[in-house]
């Protein structure tokens, strides 16, 4: 399969820019996520959610008892937030933004993957390839457990 032309190929500064204009400025946005103790991107999806743009996010299971993960925020904030526990690790790094954006790569939406990793983000502007992703993210969130937070 041939990637379609991308909007961004990302290292640097990728939550300003996932948070930034994305997040502020979409209409729809589903999240698939290993790990999620970013708080600029769970301040910039509650902005949204606010904003009454669908917004839902998954998360692996670990996120249940991590530490410093956003999951019990916007849980109790009222993004609805699911736990993937099906698997042994739910290792997505996902955001599919109204249905025609995909951001994925290597980045789990962390503070650590921002300052002290080697990583990569693909931001890739596709209809089709987004249909893709939101139908997985679809299949996955039939076996979910909904998070209410701690």
């Amino acid at each position: 399969m041939c990637l379609p032309k991308y909007a961004s190929a990302l290292v640097e500064n990728a939550q300003r820019q996932l948070w930034g204009s994305w997040i502020r400025q979409s209409k729809d946005i589903l999240v698939q996520a290993y790990s999620f103790t970013s708080k600029p991107i769970a301040k910039a999806l509650l902005e949204a959610h606010k904003r009454g743009v669908r917004t839902e996010i998954i998360l692996d299971k670990s996120q249940r008892t991590e530490k410093y993960s956003e999951a019990d925020f916007t849980a109790h904030m009222g993004i609805p937030t699911y736990i993937d526990s099906a698997h042994g690790i739910a290792h997505n790094k996902v955001m599919i933004i109204d249905q025609g954006t995909v951001i994925t790569g290597s980045f789990n939406f962390t503070k650590a993957a921002e300052e002290r990793n080697a990583e990569n983000v693909l931001i890739i502007k596709s209809r089709e390839l987004a249909k893709e992703y939101s139908e997985n993210w679809e299949r996955h969130r039939a076996h979910f457990e909904k998070y209410m937070g701690r």
